[in-house]
């Protein structure tokens, strides 16, 4: 059911005939598994192992060799040769070929990993209603109209139709499809959106994705090759391949040399039709014969043999500097592609930014009495790690925050006011979350902020170990209260309670929307002194129009923070509780952009490479982190430089094309979209690289020049990918550029030089035969100059290291 989002629950339940109560039957679980086949992505057929070897061959100089190689046995056979005489020289040249034929067949082989990679993002199993009860079964089992129930931390098992809900709000993680890098709000309500992308379907939960908070019942609309991940997978197949430049040169150069080949045989033969009878031969067939090995030996000496093995040796050698910059080459022939790329198409979560939620600025009331009443504060550390230091406004580093009343209390707040957790992976080395990356950034402010009343406290914390760190400060927070109550996130309050008990008191830490938590407060925390003063309407007026400074200007997602004293004794909170509350301040957080990514980009730019950025985000959050990162400054505003996937599929064929020259940025996309802005840029003669990290990247990754995944990305990003970077870092990406450029100039080099020397051999053998002069050189010692004698020297142009300027000049063609 194609448009399961854009119909009522009512609708799409009576199109499967089942009662949510109830669920399918058995009868109807079989009619639906015929109608709709199994929750499983398809095998598809591999390239049989001759068919890859076979490809290898499907090359114009390649064929001249084989031909020559034939050629050449046969004529030995028909001379009466036997024995080693007859295979030396059609086995030396059968030798090369297959050693080139080995490498092409294992790059191959690697590039259809990417398809297999897909199946590991589905769920193992899956809670389902079927004939009135409830079971856990294999989620290759669901079928289309089956009742599912997904919860916090459920991977979900197919495309699913919301039906009901048994919490506040559900809340899934959807990045790997969509690119966004905070979690997603579902609701129940039809879509009435034209042309709705994934993320415009809030009724939809899509196969493969996670729920991270809540708890829902839904109804299964589509399965296996009908789900969001198989319209990924579909893509993928349909993708073919891309010839590399230096393939295309090349070939055009295999031609050329065809060509000259075919005309300097056929002269000789012209030339010397005269000596067929020459009685040196014994006879004219004979002479034909002989004259016909000379233009064997022609041909031989004219092609560059010892071409693909240097080729492929320097790339090999690129490919192991590139590992020492963090850039892991997984297909040769990409090595040299890097190097005239003109359009580097980049995703922007979790490549130019780091994908983990961070909290950037802390807005609190300084003092009443000041007219600049409200004091803002900055906070520095771009991920998930313990690791940063609080700025005031004059750019200071606060030594103690903890000492601040107001940052203390906001400390207390995210870390009492918080359901996730901060935890430190040895295996991969770097923290890690469970729960709502916002929630999450609280806990790491937490620590920032650290503890009071220890003078020696920073140094202390430093001195822990990375496993006691993550969450020290957050530990020793819960380990000082005791829970009582709590009052989930709800979509109507837009906030979250939670009633905590310490030495005879009680307090409750409120968090949510901060329009939601303003009006519902009646006094501010001064965190000069710590007193606590009624706020009066001009104050309420200041704060949101800090409010609107920070979430519209700066496009920082904000929350607001506060408190209220409860009386001794209180066991439960209810909604009333939620009124006559303290503000304590205000927290903007962001996934921030990764530090490097301004210089690398400009580099790009001074290469002449242009940088597109592409996201699923909404539009103003791509604007503002764009400007964040400084790269687009030469921009002075993004209007025509900047389209959601909608506003560019209305512009007419030749808008499009006037709008890819001028594009910097294009948000809201799905993985199709990405794939099309890759063919639509090829058109246009452009090369394209595209970066990329999540699964919804793998089509466009496959389709481009040249893919580069994230070394924390996905498998399947990976897998469709002709490079890997490391370390995450667009810079890498300059650095791998720049050798590629220096690939290109020695390959071109060495051409050159074994180009050259193949000219004296074709000379030398045409001339001997026109003049009537006996053989001159043998093939077979043809073949021992072009490979050894040739091919050593050459080989050793590719160790040449790249020019000074090479980043300084525009992109071959």
């Amino acid at each position: 059911m194609e448009d399961a989002y854009a119909r009522s629950v009512s609708e799409v339940l009576d199109f499967f005939e089942v009662d949510p109560s109830k669920g399918l039957s058995d009868s109807q679980v079989a009619r639906h598994a015929r109608l709709f086949g199994k929750n499983v992505l398809p095998e598809e057929k591999r390239t049989s192992f001759w068919k890859l070897v076979l490809k290898q061959f499907d090359d114009l100089l390649v064929k001249i060799l084989i031909a020559a190689a034939l050629v050449s046995f046969v004529l030995a056979v028909v001379n009466g040769e036997t024995g080693l005489t007859a295979f030396l020289e059609p086995s030396v040249i059968l030798m090369i070929l297959a050693a080139n034929a080995a490498v092409g067949v294992i790059t191959e082989t690697n590039a259809e990993k990417a398809l297999e990679e897909l199946r590991a993002y589905q769920a193992d199993v899956a809670t389902v209603l079927r004939n009135g009860c409830f079971s856990i079964l294999p989620a290759t089992e669901l079928v289309p109209g089956d009742i599912v129930e997904v919860s916090v931390g459920c991977k979900v098992p197919a495309d699913l139709r919301m039906v009901e809900m048994f919490s506040d709000q559900l809340r899934v993680d959807q990045a790997i499809l969509t690119g966004e890098s905070c979690s997603v709000e579902k609701e129940l309500a039809c879509t009435l959106t034209t042309k709705a992308v994934y993320q415009d379907k809030t009724n939809i939960l899509f196969s493969g994705t996670v729920v991270v908070s809540g708890r829902a019942r839904a109804i299964v609309v589509g399965v296996g090759a009908n789900t969001a991940m198989g319209s990924i997978r579909d893509s993928m197949l349909q993708t073919g391949d891309e010839v590399t430049p230096l393939k295309k040169k090349l070939d055009e150069f295999g031609t050329f040399l065809a060509k000259v080949i075919a005309g300097i045989c056929v002269l000789v033969w012209v030339v010397n039709i005269g000596h067929f009878r020459d009685p040196a031969h014994g006879g004219f067939l004979q002479g034909a014969i002989h004259y016909f090995k000379i233009a064997v030996a022609l041909a031989v000496a004219a092609i560059p043999e010892g071409l693909p093995a240097v080729v492929t040796t320097c790339l090999a050698l690129g490919t192991k500097r590139m590992a020492r910059l963090n850039a892991i080459v997984r297909s040769l022939p990409s090595v040299e592609t890097l190097g005239c790329t003109t359009v580097i198409c980049s995703d922007k979560t979790g490549t130019l930014t780091t994908n983990m939620m961070s909290v950037s600025k802390i807005c609190v009331a300084h003092s009443v009495h000041q007219s600049a009443m409200l004091a803002e504060y900055s906070v520095s550390g771009t991920t998930y790690a313990p690791e940063g230091f609080i700025f005031d406004n004059g750019g200071m580093k606060l030594e103690f925050p903890a000492q601040h009343p107001c940052l203390l209390q906001i400390a207390m707040c995210s870390a009492l006011c918080n359901e996730s957790v901060l935890q430190y992976n040895p295996d991969k080395g770097d923290y890690e979350k469970i729960g709502e990356s916002t929630e999450v950034a609280l806990r790491v402010l937490a620590e920032k902020v650290g503890l009071p009343g220890f003078d020696s406290m920073p140094s202390a914390l430093n001195m822990l170990s990375k496993h006691e760190r993550a969450s020290y400060c957050n530990h020793y927070w819960e380990n000082q209260f005791k829970k009582v109550s709590i009052l989930e996130f709800s979509r109507d309050r837009k906030m979250m309670s939670v009633l905590y008990s310490r030495k005879n008191m009680e307090v409750m830490f409120s968090k949510g929307a901060p329009e939601s938590i303003i009006s519902r407060c009646t006094s501010i925390l001064c965190n000069d002194d710590g007193s606590t003063v009624p706020l009066t309407t001009n104050m309420q007026a200041e704060l949101e129009a800090r409010l609107h400074s920070l979430a519209g200007k700066e496009t920082l997602r904000c929350l607001a923070l506060a408190l209220k004293w409860m009386p001794l004794g209180q066991q439960t909170l209810s909604l009333d509780d939620e009124k006559d509350l303290t503000f304590i301040g205000m927290v903007g957080m962001l996934d921030p952009p990764r530090e490097e990514v301004k210089n690398a980009m400009l580099s790009c730019m001074s290469a002449g490479i242009r940088v597109i950025v592409v996201t699923g985000d909404n539009k103003s959050t791509a604007e503002s982190l764009c400007r964040k990162i400084g790269a687009f400054d030469h921009l002075v505003d993004f209007s025509g430089h900047s389209y959601t996937a909608s506003e560019f599929e209305q512009l007419s064929a030749l808008q499009q094309t006037l709008a890819l020259q001028r594009m910097a940025l294009f948000t809201r996309v799905e993985p199709s979209h990405k794939r099309m802005l890759v063919e639509a840029l090829q058109h246009q003669n452009e090369v394209v690289a595209m970066t990329g990290d999540g699964v919804n990247d793998a089509p466009a990754l496959k389709k481009a020049d040249i893919g580069i995944a994230m070394g924390s990305g996905t498998a399947v990003a990976k897998s469709a990918s002709d490079m890997v970077l490391a370390d995450d870092n667009f810079a890498s990406i300059v650095a791998a550029v720049a050798e590629g450029r220096a690939i290109y100039n020695n390959t071109k080099q060495f051409i050159r030089y074994m180009i050259s020397s193949n000219i004296g051999e074709v000379v030398c053998i045409f001339v001997a035969a026109v003049l009537g002069i006996p053989d001159t050189l043998a093939p077979v010692q043809l073949l021992w100059v072009n490979l050894v004698t040739d091919g050593l020297p050459a080989t050793a142009i590719g160790f040449n290291k790249q020019d000074s300027d090479v980043m300084r000049a525009k992109p071959r063609w």
